[in-house]
Formats: C-alpha cells, structure tokens, sequence
C-alpha cells in the first residue's frame, strides 16, 4: 500500500507482494481473463501471457475495470475480442472507454471489444461459466461457477459481502473454491476471514483460496492459523484441474 510502513508492505516474503486480484485460466480450447485491474499489464509480463480469446469481469469498480486498454495485444490483425459482463458492468465499461467502443476506433492498433451481456450460463469452449449474483455494498457483483463435463471445478466469488442462499444451492459439490476473504475486521462490503470461513463450512470443497486481501494480513501468519484444506492465493499462483 502506498505510503505504507507496516509488516506486510515491508515484507521480504513474496508472497506478500499483492497486485489487484485476478484470475487466467487456461482450456484446451480457449484462454481467458477474469478482470484486468490496472495492473493487468504488469501481471501479464509476469506471466508472459501470449492469448487471451475473451474477457470475463464481475463489476465495473476500477481496480478490476482499469486495465482495459492493455488488451489491445489480444487484438493483433484486426482480431475481434469477447467481453462478457453483466448490464451494469458492461455500462460503466463502455462509458468508461467510449473510444474502444466507436466505429471510427476501428483500426489496428486499438481494442476491438464486442459486448456480451451475462444474464445466464454461457459457455467458452467446453466451459460453463455460470454467473452468481453477490453482494458487495451497493454494487452486485458477479462471481463465477466453471463446470466442464458435469464437474463443478472451480468457483471464483471476489468482491462479496456474503454469498446468498441461492449461489449457495448452486456452488454445491464445487471442488475449488476462490473466495474474498478481505481482513479480520468486518468491512462494509467485502467477507472477512470469518466470514470466509463460514462459507467455507458449508461448502466443504477440497480446496479454498483467499483472495482479495488487504495488507493487514501476513501470507505465512494467516495461512498457519486455517484449516488445512483452506489456502492464501498469492501472486503467480498456478492451479491445474
């Protein structure tokens, strides 16, 4: 955090250098992003990602929204590229980059988005990507269930305050689950450890996450005090399902 002083901002361990919280996952058909904050760029040098074939966000706040532009590498040739959110999010993403979304932009050089408005499950490749409504002060975010095959693999829910009744029914029998888990004090909008783990409780996947954490929460401290089957993501983490 800028300006900041305490243990973790200081930290040598570097699984406490956190960027904006975001997910690529990798198919054999089809490679996507979930959110481009504003260092979507610098992660994906990180990384070194080559393709990405479409982008899924879960709302339109700007440290999952402001990265946008620098998907411009993806638009190689005059390529088209699939942004899928929901009506709200996809309002404040075209206003935001009204030019990307111009006729006259049209050119190499630029971003060439096509809207997808998310009001169900749709697919990439073979992946369901099924779209649950959470709550995230006055904002409803969207989080994600992917399902290949019959198998709920994962599900990413950054951003919520709670997870409802029926994303629950939905999230049953999820084998990994990658969940806002912001702090140990409450806060307006986002779960805390706590409240995480409640959800966690009733879940019971084999896996869990925390994502989406503030630096008052040391990677290794943290992690030693959780259940054995519940993690802290870190920057650079690679799961394979």
């Amino acid at each position: 955090m800028i300006t900041c002083d305490c243990a973790v901002c200081k930290s040598a361990d570097p699984r406490d250098k956190r960027m904006r919280a975001s997910v690529y996952i990798e198919t054999p058909e089809c490679a996507f992003v979930v959110d481009t904050g504003p260092d979507f760029r610098t992660q994906a040098l990180r990384e070194n990602i080559r393709r990405v074939d479409a982008v899924v966000y879960t709302h339109g706040h700007t440290d999952h929204v402001m990265g946008f532009d620098d998907l411009r590498p993806f638009c190689q040739d005059m390529r088209e590229l699939p942004i899928y959110a929901s009506e709200e999010t996809m309002a404040f993403i075209r206003k935001a980059f009204a030019f990307a979304f111009m006729n006259e932009s049209r050119s190499p050089g630029y971003i060439l988005p096509v809207s997808n408005i998310v009001s169900g499950a749709f697919n990439l490749g073979e992946t369901v990507i099924t779209p649950l409504s959470l709550p995230h002060g006055r904002t409803i975010t969207s989080g994600y269930l992917f399902t290949r095959r019959g198998r709920k693999l994962a599900a990413y829910l950054s951003d919520c305050k709670a997870v409802p009744e029926a994303a629950m029914e939905q999230l049953a029998g999820v084998e990994v689950l990658i969940v806002d888990a912001l702090r140990h004090r409450l806060h307006p909008t986002h779960m805390n450890l706590e409240e995480a783990l409640v959800v966690v409780d009733r879940l019971k996947p084999a896996a869990t996450w925390f994502t989406h954490l503030c630096h008052e929460l040391p990677h290794a401290e943290t992690e030693a005090s959780l259940p054995a089957a519940v993690r802290i993501a870190y920057d650079g983490l690679k799961l394979t399902l």
